[in-house]
Order: structure tokens, then sequence, then C-alpha cells
């Protein structure tokens, strides 16, 4: 039986940026059944994911969250820095704990930069008449200059501290101003967006030029056995 390991609500919620027609987005860790990993669809397992709809649920294997995390994915990321979770075992609590060992200087750059890079892109899709759906194209554009503004300063925070900021709060009033700017005027928000982007190059990282992956390893391989330990014990 699949043992949900850490969980937590993201995105626009935890960002303090979420508006009346918000969605409430929770992501989590969970660990497969050791039946199913040790048997002939171990490889597909270990790589899985499950999605729930209202509310909006995504919950990752251990491995795949991990594989994930070691590369700088914002979205997972983002997890091992929540200021409360809704579940949280002890093996979640031990994967906090070990959060700083999935940073690496050069994943970070890549990910982030990468990541707000696509966002920026989107926004010119649709100010060049390819998106479609002019109703709701403001709406969607000024969410995404935003975001885009949102995922350079956490990066920025990160690489600079070591820590990585998710409660954008103090920062809402100025996002949605650039949110709207990118509605309003792409120009202008491209020109913020290039020296946003020269911003994050400049950052003098604190972070390691590699993940701590032998530490990862360690933390994979304990949980794993553990629960394999705890599915092998009657009662």
């Amino acid at each position: 039986m699949a043992t949900t390991l850490l969980m937590g609500v993201v995105g626009s919620t935890a960002y303090g940026l979420a508006t009346e027609g918000s969605d409430q987005d929770m992501l989590g860790i969970y660990l497969a059944d050791p039946a199913e990993v040790c048997g002939l669809r171990g490889p597909d397992v270990l790589n899985g994911s499950t999605v729930r709809t209202d509310p909006d649920v995504t919950l990752h294997e251990l491995y795949k969250f991990a594989t994930l995390a070691l590369k700088g994915n914002p979205t997972v990321s983002e997890l091992l820095w929540l200021d409360a979770y809704t579940v949280a075992t002890e093996a979640g609590r031990a994967l906090v704990e070990a959060r700083e060992a999935f940073l690496s200087t050069p994943c970070v750059r890549s990910a982030y930069g990468g990541y707000a890079m696509q966002q920026a892109r989107k926004l010119a899709a649709r100010h060049d008449g390819s998106a479609g759906d002019a109703v709701s194209l403001p709406r969607r554009t000024a969410k995404h200059g935003r975001h885009c503004l949102r995922l350079l300063r956490q990066a920025r925070t990160l690489l600079a501290t070591g820590h990585l900021v998710i409660d954008m709060t103090a920062q809402r009033e100025e996002l949605f101003a650039v949110g709207e700017l990118a509605a309003a005027d792409p120009q202008a928000f491209a020109e913020l967006f290039e020296k946003e982007m020269a911003a994050l190059d400049a950052v003098d990282s604190v972070l390691p030029e590699a993940p701590d992956r032998a530490r990862v390893e360690g933390l994979l391989v304990e949980l794993r056995l553990a629960d394999l330990r705890a599915a092998r014990t009657p009662g």
C-alpha cells in the first residue's frame, strides 16, 4: 500500500498571490507499495505520479520527486520549503531536514531561469495573436507576468542566501503591478524581464556547484528499507 510522506498547499496560495478565482493546489510525496516496486513494473512505479481534482492534488513517488528536485525543478522543490504541512510523517520531515542537499547553483539558475523564460515566451505568443481566447487573455497574461517575476526573485534569494522563500506577500503589490504591465505593455515587460534575468545572472551564489547526491541517495535508501521492514512486520 502506498504511503503519503509529505503534503502541503503550494502554488498561488502558498505564495500569497491567490485571487478570488484561484484554485488551491496541493503537492505531496508518497512511497509506492514495496511489492509493486520489486515487481516487473518497478521502474514505472518509481516514476509514478497521481493526480486528483476537486481539490487539485498531485503526488509524486519518492524516487521521481527526488530526481526532479535534484534538477532544481521549481514546482516540486517548493514542497520542502513550506511553512506548514497537511501531512508530515517522520520520513517526510527527514526529507525537509535534508532539503539543502538537493540544491546546486547550476540547476537553480537553469531551472528557475528556464521556467521563467518559458512563461515569458507564452506571453510573447499571446501578444502576437497565436494564443486565442481574447476574453480571458489579459487575465492569463497578467498571471504569467507576475509568476515570471516571482520565479526570478525566488531564484535570486535562493542563490544569495541558500533559502527558498515561498511566501511572497511582501512583494504582492509589485508582482501584481508587473502582471498588469505584461498585459498592457509587452515591450516594457520584456525590458523589465531582461533586467531581472541580468540581476539573476549577477548573483554570487552561496550554493554548491553540485547537489549532495550521496546524502540524498542515503536518505532514499534508508526510507525505502524502513518502509520494506514495516511492510514485513506482522500486525
